[in-house]
């Protein structure tokens, strides 16, 4: 297998093995017997474990090495998720999501810092193809976990059988995965525990602020939308969360091709423009059609948003790459972290089509900020 090959298949069983819980977190939040705003506050357990491992989980990871933090690290995930879904109520949650939030934020270190070596040796764009692998694994989790809804399954059994479809996976794709040489041409000081973001990198990250804002709403809460707004079974409400990921898959996968042939800051503007349709189509939807139209619409507006932020900051030499990704990867990841009980105590008090209407405002603000794509752009 390629060494690009590797890198794919790393992103798309990374996605499989974190994807299953969400077409079920409807479930999981009845099971508690918990209102949105709850829920929400549950939720950021991983990214909470995400942002911790961010920061610190550089030295480990090298002492370790990638190939068996990659190796370990994905069935790990799903064992995580499948102990996490056995909560009994919303702060129990909270802390059984905290180690798998630490094992996805070592994953994201591994994979997209692999991305940019294998993109640099190839001499070609992988990095959003790559990311178009991630969302396939998470298409193919969504739709395992709405047929799985769909016959009745609970959600403890399903993530239980997640982790040996895993396991199996992991060693079948990854078993012979070695790592990518150290890209040159960056600065070779050590990477701080804490990546403090410099200019460039702030511009950047505000950049990514609606992407990652819808695509975490999306992932978290579309099923609950559709249940919420439009009573519809398990099984579409998962179905919803695989609908959105097919759609964001498919624009990633292109989108390398399309930056080549034009420029990032011009597919990003598109792209932009496409969420900015997806989510005003979610907040006034009428009808669940128009809604699951809207989702994707901003499955394929959201895509490229932070893999090309990732290729930006990775090719600045201003310092060296894993501290410019690091720093990019912990400041986006804030959203993650602020957005599930932002948007689930706006859902409980606003209702939930309020909670995908604030991303309106960020999309304007990504628009404002497209030019920081160009890795000499310091304004």
């Amino acid at each position: 297998m390629t060494p690009a090959r590797q890198v794919f298949a790393g992103f798309a069983l990374y996605a499989f093995a974190l994807g299953n819980i969400f077409p079920r977190i409807g479930q999981v939040q009845i099971a508690m017997g918990v209102e949105e705003g709850l829920l929400g506050l549950a939720l950021i357990g991983a990214p909470a474990g995400t942002l911790i491992a961010l920061t610190f989980a550089s030295p480990f990871l090298d002492r370790l090495g990638f190939r068996w933090a990659l190796l370990i690290g994905t069935p790990l995930l799903a064992v995580f998720y499948a102990i996490a879904v056995h909560a009994s109520s919303p702060g129990i949650l909270f802390l059984l999501l905290v180690p798998a939030g630490l094992t996805i934020g070592c994953l994201e270190i591994i994979l997209n810092l692999e991305a940019d070596r294998v993109e640099h040796a190839v001499g070609r764009r992988i990095m959003n193809r790559a990311h178009a692998f991630w969302s396939i694994g998470f298409f193919g989790a969504g739709s395992f976990g709405a047929t799985m809804a769909g016959i009745g399954l609970s959600p403890q059994a399903h993530l239980a059988i997640v982790v040996p479809v895993t396991l199996v996976l992991v060693v079948l794709f990854l078993g012979r995965f070695q790592p990518a040489p150290h890209r040159p041409g960056n600065s070779a000081e050590a990477t701080p525990h804490f990546a403090a973001p410099s200019w460039p990198i702030v511009i950047l990250v505000a950049f990514t602020l609606s992407a990652m804002l819808m695509e975490g709403a999306s992932i978290d809460w579309s099923a609950i939308y559709m249940r919420d707004v439009f009573a519809m079974p398990p099984f579409v409400a998962g179905l919803t969360v695989a609908c959105f990921s097919f759609f964001h898959a498919l624009s990633r996968f292109f989108a390398d091709g399309l930056v080549e042939r034009t420029s990032p800051t011009l597919v990003a503007r598109v792209q932009l423009y496409i969420l900015l349709a997806g989510c005003l189509a979610v907040t006034f939807a009428p009808h669940p059609a128009i809604a699951m139209t809207g989702f994707a619409l901003m499955g394929i507006g959201s895509a490229t948003m932070f893999p090309l932020a990732m290729s930006a900051a990775a090719q600045r030499t201003d310092r060296p790459a894993a501290v410019n990704v690091a720093a990019l990867a912990q400041f986006s990841f804030m959203t993650f972290l602020l957005a599930p009980p932002l948007l689930g105590f706006i859902a409980e008090h606003w209702g939930i089509r309020t909670s995908f209407g604030i991303g309106l405002p960020l999309i304007i603000l990504s628009l404002l900020t497209t030019k920081a794509l160009n890795p000499g752009h310091s304004r």
